[in-house]
């Protein structure tokens, strides 16, 4: 899966990336927020992450910030399967980068995706209630809190944390022309 925004592309990993992935991730203060990431990152899980087989409708993206020059790798956007076999949507940011609306651009062109193109009814989302910006992200892209706070595994904690559940019925999703526009399936 492709996409472009004005400032972002959206696009599947390969093994060169690695290096720029190893960069942007591997951050404690990042990963601790991942579930299935761990701590210490190391190149290996780089490597790992980038050349692993995907099932169908689990598409993951790096988010590159287009420049001058090459794109430069900032995070990762994509769908994964819950316990419960939900879609669950995720992404992270490399630190540099937070509080400038990477997540909020790359997640709606994605959501865009996940509605027209993969045709998903719904999606599942959440947030380690220690990391209540991930949450106000969420809500921007429009998914709503369940009310459900219950125990979830970080392997870059190594521990169960308490999460905050979120859902996206992807019907109820308001259509962004310029971001449907510039979608690539």
């Amino acid at each position: 899966m492709f996409a472009r925004t004005e400032r972002l592309l959206l696009r599947p990993g390969w093994s060169e990336d690695a290096p720029a992935l190893f960069h942007a991730i591997a951050d404690e203060r990042i990963v601790r927020n991942l579930a299935t990431a761990p701590w210490p990152y190391s190149m290996a899980d780089a490597e790992t992450f980038l050349t692993r087989e995907r099932p169908a409708g689990q598409a993951a993206c790096l988010i590159f910030l287009r420049t001058e020059g090459a794109p430069r790798l900032v995070g990762g956007i994509g769908f994964g399967r819950t316990q419960d076999d939900e879609v669950e949507f995720g992404y992270w940011i490399a630190r540099p980068f937070w509080g400038q609306g990477i997540a909020t651009e790359a997640g709606r062109a994605l959501l865009a995706n996940a509605r027209d193109s993969l045709r998903l009814p719904r999606l599942v989302a959440g947030h380690f209630t220690d990391n209540p910006a991930s949450g106000r992200v969420l809500r921007k892209l429009g998914f709503r809190p369940t009310g459900v706070t219950r125990g979830r595994y970080s392997a870059g904690r190594n521990a169960i944390a308490p999460a905050k559940e979120f859902v996206l019925e992807l019907a109820d999703m308001e259509v962004d022309p310029a971001t449907a526009c510039a979608m690539a399936a």
